[in-house]
């Protein structure tokens, strides 16, 4: 089945308060989007809607289903600019796809049911995505919905790197590590290739950056290894997210404070990270403002570079050196002063920043006497689940 050639791609990227999307040119190859924005702050006091061609402003949700009349926001902005001109299909961001799903797939109820299932691996993303895939199978059954899993792009990692030093029967049930991020990862084997040529296919590291962050070793482009395990709650710390943590601390929080399951699932994935150790914010702007007269906004920030600078040393040693550095995603593609203390914690391995290059957010930020390029390279996931829809709509091409 083709695409009309005016028709366009519809791209969803759903997490727990905020709705974002892009609408693709089903016949071009641009990677930006004809139009695309959010809605945000869903389930909280003051949530808003905003587009490339619509200045922000408040939006009522109700209290009930939030979510829905978000999504119905969304639905009613899209039919508004479309103008008639036909939508060949939606994509989805779907972070996790299981042991079973790692290519993009179009999603019938029997699909959505597997996903489903999957909920409690990725609570804060999981959930979203498929209620606006729900909805949409329900109210527009004939429309082409293709699911795109972050997990995908990891699947080239070697079994070792998926292995969880638990007893094996757990492993053949699926407990085991799979990686995220992974429509960013593959857009930067996509964008780094054109960038920086050869230099891109060595041991090179990108590093996600934002509010959820994580870390991906390459070889040739391809993952290796990354820092985020069975769930995206592992590896680096977040804004408020634990990171790495010892399950004897998840352990003695149930068993000593009592907490329960549900209590300690929030404190992991909601109260900890940026915002938990600061207990000011979840955003590094925040805390970079107040760190010279707050402690623990300095401490929070010390601590998530310092986890920066391990993981990524970690992920050095399994490559067997370093030779490319790339920051993307909000903190990576903007924070000059986070990207000059992680580099500045690796010089070790030979890392030099240019510190105006890093001031103008320069493609290259490394020194000319640096043995490691370091890059800043924007991110696109939603262009490259655009493109697998495109590419399902398409069909085998032969």
């Amino acid at each position: 089945m083709n695409a009309p050639a005016s028709s366009f791609i519809v791209v969803l990227n759903c997490g727990s308060s905020s709705i974002k999307f892009g609408v693709f040119d089903a016949a071009s190859p641009a990677r930006t989007p004809a139009w695309n924005g959010k809605v945000q702050g869903i389930g909280g006091p003051r949530p808003d809607f905003g587009a490339s061609t619509v200045p922000v402003r408040p939006v009522d949700l109700g209290a009930e289903h939030p979510y829905a009349a978000a999504l119905q926001i969304i639905r009613e902005e899209l039919l508004r600019w479309l103008a008639g001109r036909p939508v060949a299909a939606v994509a989805h961001r779907v972070v996790h796809g299981g042991p079973r799903h790692f290519a993009p797939i179009r999603v019938d109820a029997q699909v959505l049911a597997e996903l489903k299932a999957l909920i409690p691996l990725a609570p804060l993303h999981q959930p979203f995505a498929l209620e606006a895939i729900e909805i949409l199978l329900r109210e527009r059954p004939g429309l082409p919905q293709v699911a795109c899993f972050d997990t995908a792009f990891h699947h080239t990692v070697p079994v070792v790197e998926q292995l969880l030093p638990l007893p094996y029967a757990a492993f053949e049930r699926g407990l085991r590590r799979y990686g995220f991020h992974g429509l960013s990862y593959e857009y930067m084997a996509v964008a780094l290739a054109e960038r920086h040529g050869d230099a891109a296919r060595g041991r090179t590291i990108v590093a996600h950056l934002g509010s959820g962050a994580s870390l991906c070793a390459m070889q040739d482009l391809r993952s290796q290894a990354t820092t985020m395990g069975f769930s995206a709650l592992d590896g680096l710390m977040m804004g408020t997210r634990t990171g790495a943590l010892d399950p004897g601390a998840v352990l003695y929080l149930m068993e000593i404070e009592k907490l329960t399951l549900e209590q300690v699932g929030h404190v992991l994935y909601h109260e900890s990270g940026l915002l938990g150790v600061s207990g000011i914010s979840a955003d590094q702007r925040v805390l970079l403002e107040r760190e010279a007269a707050e402690p623990r906004a300095a401490l929070a920030l010390q601590l998530f570079v310092r986890r920066m600078v391990r993981e990524t040393c970690a992920l050095a040693g399994v490559l067997g050196g370093l030779d490319m550095l790339v920051f993307t995603a909000g903190i990576g593609e903007h924070s000059v002063a986070l990207r000059e203390r992680i580099c500045a914690g690796l010089a070790w391995l030979g890392v030099d920043l240019d510190p105006a290059a890093n001031a103008a957010h320069a493609p290259v930020i490394s020194s000319a006497a640096s043995r490691v390029r370091v890059a800043v390279e924007p991110t696109n996931e939603e262009w490259i689940a655009a493109r697998h829809a495109q590419r399902l709509l398409d069909g085998p091409r032969g």
